[in-house]
């Protein structure tokens, strides 16, 4: 089964991006892409000097322009399709950071807001965003059940394994992970101990250019590297194969093995 990862510079101009995403669907279907997964803030960039209100005015709810108009075309090309948007709460000012997946009917069939927003290393999400309250449960789709992070929640063990322990096969984690010291190794090296540790698939798409570091990644289940897309723009494909997940997870039952008898097992 073909997954297209896209890696692009989002624009702050939400019209932009829109049209690239459209076009980015469409090449993925003609490439017989089963799924699309593309980063987070694909909607659109937030410089330094936007308010946390300008924010809140220009995001949308779920079933507003930007996610149906996605929806739309995903159904017309017959691709499922995994992004995120900014999405309106109801608390003044403030928005949540929610990831969707849409199935090849049109259908939005999951959606998940960031629950560890991005207060470290001089930078604060919580100024401008409200967190998510809950864990998606993993999510059936024709390249196998989908568990869903958003970038900063990749540092957070305990949800991998909480989605991977609820049937996860494949973690998706749209992102945007911003450049700096020691950035593109930690990257990599956390990306690479989720599939590792959880017997998984990672597929964590990037934003590349802005104050973003690029390098979408997809891990094997044995932690083994099938895409860097390093700055590139554009898309990446790669092949998932589920059997490869019930091999490595037969051979290094890592799941099995927990002691859930000594440390409690974390549930959705």
């Amino acid at each position: 089964m073909k997954v297209a990862v896209v890696q692009f510079k989002a624009s702050i101009q939400k019209e932009i991006n829109l049209k690239k995403i459209i076009e980015y669907i469409i090449q993925a279907a003609e490439n017989n892409a089963t799924l699309i997964a593309f980063p987070e803030f694909m909607m659109f960039y937030t410089n330094s000097s936007q308010t946390s209100r300008q924010l809140a005015n220009l995001a949308e709810k779920i079933n507003g322009n930007f996610v149906n108009t996605i929806a739309k075309i995903a159904k017309e090309n017959r691709i499922q399709v995994v992004g995120s948007f900014y999405e309106k709460s109801t608390k003044r000012n403030r928005v949540y950071d929610t990831s969707f997946v849409i199935d090849k009917s049109g259908k939005v069939i999951s959606t998940y807001r960031k629950i560890h927003l991005y207060d470290a290393l001089g930078f604060k999400e919580s100024n401008k965003m409200i967190r998510g309250s809950k864990i998606a449960k993993p999510v059936k789709t024709t390249i196998g059940k989908i568990g869903m992070l958003i970038c900063y929640d990749l540092r957070f063990p305990e949800m991998s394994r909480t989605l991977a322990a609820a049937g996860s096969e494949i973690l998706i984690a749209p992102s945007a992970w911003v450049k700096g010291n020691m950035k593109e190794e930690h990257w990599i090296t956390i990306n690479k101990t989720r599939a590792i540790e959880n017997g998984c698939y990672v597929i964590a798409p990037d934003q590349v250019g802005n104050i973003y570091c690029g390098r979408s990644i997809v891990i094997d289940p044995y932690g083994k590297i099938l895409l860097d897309m390093k700055k590139k723009q554009g898309i990446g494909y790669v092949d998932i194969k589920l059997k490869n997940i019930k091999q490595i997870r037969k051979v290094l039952p890592l799941l099995k093995n927990r002691r859930t008898d000594i440390y409690p097992t974390l549930k959705v």
